[in-house]
C-alpha cells in the first residue's frame, strides 16, 4: 500500500510539472530562446555559485541554532548534510531530500527521530514566512498584477501562518503535545503507548530551540539573511541577461518560486520553477524568450552544484558522514523541560 501511494504520487508530481512545463514552453520560439542563451555573460553566471554556497552556509548556521538545545553538530558536518538534504530533493521525487536528512542526523549525530522531524519542519516554516515577507515586502516596490502570485499568496499563505503558529504555540506550552500524547496512549496498547510517549518527547526537545531566545533569534536571522543571499544569486542572474530590474524583483521571484515548492512537483521543481519565474518576468515586462532562457539559468545555477557537492558528500566518508562526532549528542536522555 505505502509503496503504490509513493508511486502515485510520484506519477501525480510529474504530471503536474508536465503541465507547467507545456505552459512555461508553449509558443515560444526556440530560436530565440537560444539567442537569449548564447548573449548571457558567463563570468557572473560562475560567481553566482559561490554566493549561493555562501546561502548553504548560513542555512547549516541556522540548522545548528535550532539543534543546540538537543546536540551539538559541527558546522562543516551540517553544511555537508544541507547538500545532501539539497541534492535529494533535486534529484528524488516527493522531496525525498528532508526524509535523508532526518535519517542522517539520526543515525550519525544520534538526534531523534521525531526530534530531527520537528526541527526540519520548524525550519519550513521559517522559510514560508521568509517568503511571504518577500513578496509582501517586493511588491510595496513593483507595480505587478499577477495572477500567479495571487494564487501562491492564497494557498501557501495561510499553510505557513498556521504551521508557524502550531509550532510556536506548541514550543512555548509543551503541555499541550504531552496531553495529547496521553489521550492518544489510551487507545493504544502498553508498547505502543510507551512510544507514542517518547515520539512526543522527542518532538518538544527538538522544538527546544525556539524556547531559548539566543537560539530563536539566531534561527530567526539566519532565516532572513541566508534567503537574502540567496535573493542575490537571482540579481546576479538578471544581470548576467542584461535585465534592468531591482533587486525587490529578486526578492519577489525567490519569495514567490519557493511558496510554490508546496505544489507536489517532481525533482527539483521542474517545471513549476520555470512557469514561475518566467511568469513573473513577462508580466514585468521581460520579453517572453529572454523571461524563459532566465528561469532556466537560474534553475540550473541554482540546482546544479548542489547536487554534484551533495553526491560527493554522501560517496566521501572521510568528509564526516560516515563518523560521529565528539559531542554529537549532549546526553542521550536530555529531554527539554516544559
Amino acid at each position: 500500500m505505502k509503496n503504490g501511494s509513493t508511486r502515485i504520487a510520484t506519477i501525480l508530481g510529474v504530471a503536474i510539472s508536465a503541465v507547467f512545463l507545456f505552459l512555461a514552453f508553449r509558443d515560444l520560439n526556440p530560436a530565440q530562446v537560444w539567442n537569449s542563451l548564447q548573449n548571457v555573460n558567463l563570468p557572473l553566471l560562475i560567481a553566482a555559485v559561490p554566493v549561493y554556497f555562501v546561502a548553504v552556509a548560513i542555512i547549516a548556521l541556522r540548522w545548528q541554532f535550532l539543534l543546540r538545545a538537543v546536540c551539538r553538530v559541527p558546522l562543516l558536518a551540517l553544511a555537508q548534510l544541507v547538500t545532501i538534504c539539497y541534492m535529494g530533493n533535486n534529484v528524488y521525487p516527493l522531496r525525498a531530500g528532508e526524509a535523508l536528512r532526518i535519517f542522517l542526523l539520526h543515525r550519525k549525530h544520534q538526534v531523534p527521530v521525531a526530534g530531527a522531524t520537528a526541527i526540519a519542519m520548524v525550519e519550513r516554516a521559517l522559510d514560508g514566512t521568509v517568503m511571504l515577507a518577500f513578496i509582501l515586502f517586493s511588491l510595496e516596490f513593483i507595480d505587478l498584477e499577477s495572477a500567479e502570485i495571487d494564487t501562491i499568496l492564497s494557498i501557501a499563505g495561510p499553510l505557513i501562518i498556521g504551521a508557524a503558529a502550531v509550532f510556536f504555540v506548541v514550543a512555548a506550552r509543551p503541555i499541550l503535545l504531552r496531553k495529547a500524547a496521553m489521550i492518544l496512549r489510551t487507545f493504544v496498547p502498553e508498547r505502543p503507548g510507551e512510544l507514542v510517549t517518547q515520539f512526543g518527547e522527542d518532538m518538544i526537545s527538538g522544538l527546544a530551540g525556539l524556547r531559548e531566545p539566543r537560539n530563536l533569534i539566531g534561527a530567526l536571522l539566519s532565516s532572513l539573511v541566508t534567503w537574502t543571499v540567496e535573493a542575490s544569486v537571482y540579481w546576479l542572474v538578471m544581470f548576467a541577461f542584461a535585465l534592468d530590474l531591482d533587486f525587490s524583483v529578486a526578492l519577489l521571484v525567490t519569495g514567490a518560486v519557493n511558496l510554490a515548492g508546496v505544489i507536489s512537483a517532481a525533482p527539483g521543481q521542474v517545471g513549476v520553477y520555470e512557469f514561475v519565474v518566467s511568469a513573473i518576468l513577462i508580466a514585468l515586462g521581460v520579453p517572453a524568450a529572454v523571461a524563459v532562457s532566465y528561469a532556466i539559468v537560474a534553475h540550473v545555477v541554482i540546482w546544479l552544484p548542489t547536487t554534484v557537492v551533495g553526491f560527493w558528500a554522501i560517496a566521501t566518508p572521510r568528509h564526516g558522514l560516515d563518523r560521529d562526532h565528539e559531542g554529537a549528542r549532549n546526553g542521550a536522555t536530555t529531554r527539554a523541560k516544559s
